[in-house]
């Protein structure tokens, strides 16, 4: 297995707010953890959310002897949900912060996936799939049908989100357990990536690309050619092939 992430300010913002953390030796008792978060608040408050929800997670989960996935993805975000929201409490300028969180364990065929809010995880092989299902304003009108996907883009209140860490005393992650094929690759990463290019393009890059480091460098080069109206991260992992798949220019 290989992984490899980038979080990069963009070309508009003046502070990334964006906070990621991946390894594929073990943390705790987990096998491998990969997370990207997008903070929300005034000009500190989405910096400072992002970053004390990513590392409380983290240390939540190597201090722990369970070695379940789900409840430890579960417990984890609780927790990470009362220090954001502890923390806010101690300056008026974290006064409501918050950020989005999606996280990812894989083991064997497995993978273990979480998110609050919409920062996005996408299974990617002959196809592009989006495992996680967006917490946002846009989401709720698009499954409405009040809303046209394709319109929902450029929808004006897009960035609106529904579910986040840290708001309040309770959040509930959605939680998927996916079966995967050796090769598969899994990306997540913020809405500052996926508002900025099409998934056809992403499946494109990812696909195209000789190493995860290439693909994610072009991922974030092209999100800020793009305009770069938000930070940009991206997480991708790659998981092993079977011996006789292995392609030749792979991994």
């Amino acid at each position: 297995m290989k992984a490899y992430g980038v979080s990069d300010i963009g070309k508009e913002r003046a502070v990334n707010q964006d906070y990621i953390f991946y390894s594929v030796t073990p943390v705790g008792q987990l096998p491998n953890l990969f997370v990207v978060a997008d903070g929300m608040g005034g000009h500190k408050a989405g910096d400072v959310a992002s970053r004390y929800a990513v590392n409380t997670f983290v240390e939540y989960i190597k201090n722990q002897t369970d070695s379940n996935p789900i409840r430890l993805i579960d417990e984890g975000i609780a927790r990470a949900n009362h220090t954001v929201l502890d923390e806010a409490t101690t300056s008026v300028d974290y006064a409501g912060m918050g950020t989005t969180f999606v996280v990812a364990v894989i083991y064997k065929n497995c993978a273990y996936i979480a998110n609050v809010g919409d920062s996005r995880l996408y299974l990617i092989n002959d196809e592009i799939k989006q495992i996680t299902r967006d917490h946002s304003l846009v989401e709720e009108m698009v499954s409405l049908g009040e809303l046209d996907r394709k319109k929902a883009r450029s929808y004006e209140k897009k960035n609106v989100i529904t579910r986040a860490v840290g708001v309040s005393k309770r959040v509930i992650p959605d939680i998927f357990e996916i079966e995967f094929e050796p090769g598969d690759k899994f990306l997540l990463c913020t809405d500052g990536l996926c508002n900025m290019i099409d998934d056809q393009r992403i499946k494109q890059i990812v696909c195209n690309s000789a190493h995860v480091e290439e693909a994610v460098d072009q991922l974030v080069e092209e999100a800020n050619g793009n305009g770069g109206k938000d930070n940009v991260s991206a997480v991708l992992v790659q998981t092993e092939y079977r011996q006789e798949e292995l392609p030749k220019a792979g991994f």
